[in-house]
């Protein structure tokens, strides 16, 4: 079957029963999501389109489905810190389990938090993530920098 005979259904975010918080965390009017394994299927099913954030899921009868979700931050988040070979590459594991190069001219501090971008979205750092990073983040007179091969990036304060 070809890509024009699949059915493609489209929930808009205003009737999606779920959502994801400030902290990563998935929500439906129940209360947050408990089951790992929901929890890791629904942030591995993130992708983005020129209408935001979705889940997209695969059925069996060749329906694709893409449910538009609400977010309070952001929809992508740095869930996991790892190094390669004890170098100074870093590479960030996300919450949709993408691995991408820590790029520290691309980090900013904003309320408090720590981001990055990268092609064009915008990643939060969960407290997993900075604990990682926390022996190479540098905090001085309202200055943030992170320490990589001997050098010190600055991290800019944005405004909200």
């Amino acid at each position: 079957m070809s890509e024009k005979e699949k059915k493609e259904v489209v929930v808009p975010k205003e009737k999606a029963v779920f959502w994801l918080d400030a902290y990563g965390r998935w929500h439906n009017e129940h209360g947050m999501f408990e089951h790992k394994k929901i929890i890791s299927y629904f942030h591995s099913s993130i992708r983005k389109d020129a209408e935001g954030y979705y889940l997209f899921q695969k059925h069996d009868d060749h329906t694709i489905e893409k449910v538009y979700f609400k977010y309070e931050d952001t929809a992508l988040f740095v869930f996991d810190v790892k190094t390669q070979n004890d170098s100074e590459k870093i590479r960030l594991i996300l919450n949709t389990k993408d691995e991408i190069p820590l790029a520290p001219e691309n980090l900013f501090v904003q309320n408090d938090n720590l981001y990055m971008e990268h092609a064009g979205d915008r990643i939060k750092f969960i407290d997993r993530a900075m604990m990682k990073l926390a022996h190479r983040l540098k905090f001085d007179q309202h200055r943030y920098g992170i320490e990589l091969s001997g050098k010190t990036y600055d991290i800019p304060i944005r405004k909200s």
